[in-house]
């Protein structure tokens, strides 16, 4: 029987040879087509080295169960989305294992729409095809076709952007040898011809599949530095680095300090309501309050929703947002399907930054004195059920409110904690957040860590 393992709640991703290979590959595409009849599908791959071959099985699948193929090469993810949608096609399936370790990789699917699949939604169906591996002979092979969107998926990107009165910038770009640099080339050739005053400094540019400056995931603090010397050396006013399929995107300001990702969807939906009053911004509630307190001082109307990337798309098109944004870094635009992009945030935050009179690290600084937070901290214990009991045990009773749309949410006045479980592992993620004081989320973050230590031991 062959190996469903690399099947997750939401994609595909598993350690090659032994998750994930080009059979299983092939029975994806044959089980995508059999459970969506999609017609005409879009396949993309990031730049490691197995991407090809499973690509190439992939579309053999796809093909012997009777679907045509979009095959648009090398790109991030974000492409095959946008290529899903513009040649209205069924689904897209995308190769990729973003910023897992070099030894993975991956599939992220998508239907019609570039709407996304989850495990309810059709995934656990593929997989249990996958699983019985009794699809029969093949009966029409459907068709295969190469085509580059990139120049009409260019052009979306940039129709996010004023390029009206903005004033120079210099932007330190750092595409960790993945698969961001040719679209970020040919972004920047749009930028130039549009009369954008924006200058790039580029680093770890060329996508490389041996990874010689490390997996691109910019959320790692070890993997930093280099972009904060590179920022700093260029005198960049900006920094932003990419993880391996760019459908994520990270910040660092003028001084080469890191930009956390609450922070970032404050300024996102702040630039949102003040191009559309009244407009709906979607948040997770990990750390809210400064996404909150952002929107409504522009006029919107701030939603929560549980963490996920499908939860968020389905909770923005819900209430028909202009955009939602994670503290992870994934950040979802109306205009863009809906869908996560690491291209379009890094031109509004530019945007924002030239048209302040500001430096970043000032406009950030307005938020994190107001709002201090914690970041998520990881805890990997023996018994998770025994500390969740004894924090709520410890907390519950002296809390304003109490939420648990995702984890627990407790208010307690002059802070707030989230508290959630992981899925897959035994470790707990928590994340605290204050009102303009910093020392006393750091004096519950002390307190709580300790009593989740000694309960979860």
């Amino acid at each position: 029987m062959p190996s469903t393992a690399a099947f997750k709640s939401y994609d595909i991703r598993g350690r090659l040879g032994v998750d994930l290979d080009e059979s299983i590959a092939y029975l994806t595409g044959r089980g995508f087509a059999r459970v969506f009849r999609p017609g005409l599908v879009v396949t993309g791959r990031d730049i490691r080295a197995s991407g090809p071959g499973l690509q190439a099985a992939l579309i053999r699948g796809l093909r012997d169960e009777g679907a045509d193929v979009i095959d648009i090469g090398l790109c991030g993810t974000e492409e095959v989305y946008f290529a899903t949608d513009h040649y209205a096609a069924g689904g897209g399936l995308m190769v990729t294992a973003s910023h897992n370790p070099i030894d993975y990789n991956g599939i992220k699917l998508v239907r019609e729409g570039s709407r996304p699949i989850s495990a309810e939604t059709g995934l656990n169906a593929i997989r249990d095809l996958v699983a019985a591996d009794d699809f029969g002979p093949v009966e029409a092979q459907g068709r295969l076709q190469r085509l580059d969107p990139r120049t009409d998926y260019i052009a979306r990107v940039m129709s996010f952007l004023d390029p009206a009165g903005l004033r120079p910038l210099r932007i330190l770009v750092n595409s960790g040898n993945g698969a961001a640099g040719p679209t970020f080339d040919a972004l920047a050739g749009a930028l130039e011809r549009a009369g954008v005053p924006f200058s790039f400094e580029r680093m770890f540019h060329q996508p490389d599949a041996g990874f010689p400056n490390g997996i691109p995931n910019p959320l790692l603090p070890e993997n930093q530095p280099a972009t904060v010397a590179a920022v700093r050396a260029a005198s960049a006013d900006i920094g932003v680095a990419w993880d391996g399929d760019f459908d994520r995107c990270f910040f660092f300001d003028e001084a080469g300090c890191f930009v956390d990702g609450e922070y970032v969807v404050g300024l996102l939906a702040a630039a949102f309501v003040a191009k559309e009053r009244g407009a709906r911004i979607v948040h997770d509630p990990r750390v809210m309050w400064s996404t909150v307190d952002q929107v409504r001082h522009g006029g919107g109307e701030p939603v929560v929703s549980r963490t996920g990337h499908a939860l968020i798309k389905a909770r923005m098109r819900e209430v028909d947002a202009v955009y939602g944004g994670e503290m992870s870094a994934h950040h979802y635009f109306r205009n863009f399907m809906y869908c996560d992009s690491g291209m379009i945030p890094f031109l509004l935050v530019a945007e924002l930054v030239s048209r302040a009179g500001k430096p970043l690290s000032a406009l950030v600084a307005e938020m994190r004195a107001a709002f201090p937070s914690s970041g998520e901290i990881n805890f990997t214990l023996g018994d998770v059920g025994g500390a969740v009991a004894a924090f709520e045990a410890a907390y519950l009773p002296q809390a304003r409110a109490v939420d648990r749309l995702d984890g627990i949410s407790l208010d307690m006045g002059n802070w707030r904690v989230n508290l959630r479980r992981s899925n897959t592992e035994p470790v707990l993620r928590l994340n605290v957040e204050g009102r303009g004081d910093a020392a006393l989320v750091a004096e519950k973050v002390a307190e709580i860590s300790q009593l989740l230590r000694k309960a979860g031991t």
